[in-house]
């Protein structure tokens, strides 16, 4: 048996559970990531996408949300 990595990006992640031959393997964080983008999303463009840090994908979504809804007590 052999290693299963992830086809996303530069993921170096393996022994992913999920996959189909169109796109490849995903591993269960880029999956996260994929979900989270919404139903949407263009999956051959996501799997070519470079992988987020958990951080960064927060600090990307709270400033985006900041701007949204702008909080009344900041002057």
């Amino acid at each position: 048996m052999g290693v299963i990595s992830c086809h996303r990006g530069d993921c170096e992640n393996i022994m992913c559970d999920r996959g189909n031959n169109k796109y490849g393997n995903i591993c269960n964080e880029c999956f996260e990531e994929l979900v989270c983008t919404g139903p949407e999303t263009n999956i051959e463009y996501f799997m070519q996408s470079k992988k987020k840090s958990r951080s960064t994908q927060r600090e990307e979504a709270e400033a985006r949300y900041n701007v949204a809804f702008p909080s009344r007590y900041d002057d």
